[in-house]
């Protein structure tokens, strides 16, 4: 069965999955698994490119390789497998303004895999496109992030999915009750 780009941001921004977009139940995650996992696997090889011709074809990319993952593989290294990918597509679609198509809140998703970046280049540009469009929840969320890249170089709350040490600052952060968990 084809997925068409609108089937993916009519779910993502659904009254059900919308409110759980931060802190989904197993349920939801199971679900995305069971409805897109195959789908995410044809983006991840390119399958899905042709969908980069409009701005709800690379909204519908970005939440594919960006925000599923997390979901469909919680706690494992795949969650941030596809986050270059989605980067890529992301600054194609700003590059060539179909960002401008869309609206706020799904802005708000095309900008995320440049807050979900561990580089600190990547982390400014996040910052710089949600104060430009003025998207001021997710700006104090993409400033949070660009310190915590700017402080460790990294997000320490990875550290364990992907098998990295941490430092002894970074578990003293992720010990205190500002630590940001992911």
């Amino acid at each position: 069965m084809a997925v068409e780009p609108q089937e993916i941001i009519d779910f993502w921004f659904s009254e059900p999955v919308s409110r759980y977009w931060f802190s989904a139940p197993p349920e939801l995650d199971q679900e995305i698994g069971d409805r897109f996992q195959v789908l995410w696997g044809q983006a991840c090889t390119g399958l899905l490119d042709h969908w980069m011709t409009s701005a709800d074809g690379c909204l519908a990319l970005v939440i594919l390789l960006d925000q599923f993952p997390l979901n469909m593989f919680r706690g494992r290294p795949d969650s941030f497998r596809t986050e270059a990918q989605a980067r890529e597509v992301a600054g194609f679609a700003i590059k060539r303004q179909f960002d401008q198509c869309l609206e706020s809140g799904q802005r708000a998703f095309l900008y995320m895999p440049y807050m979900h970046s561990e580089d600190l280049q990547d982390q400014e540009r996040s910052v710089a496109l949600y104060a430009q469009d003025g998207l001021q929840t997710s700006l104090t969320f993409a400033r949070h992030h660009r310190e915590i890249v700017r402080r460790f170089g990294r997000f320490p709350h990875r550290n364990a999915i992907l098998g990295r040490a941490s430092s002894a600052a970074e578990l003293a952060y992720l010990a205190s009750d500002g630590a940001f968990t992911g």
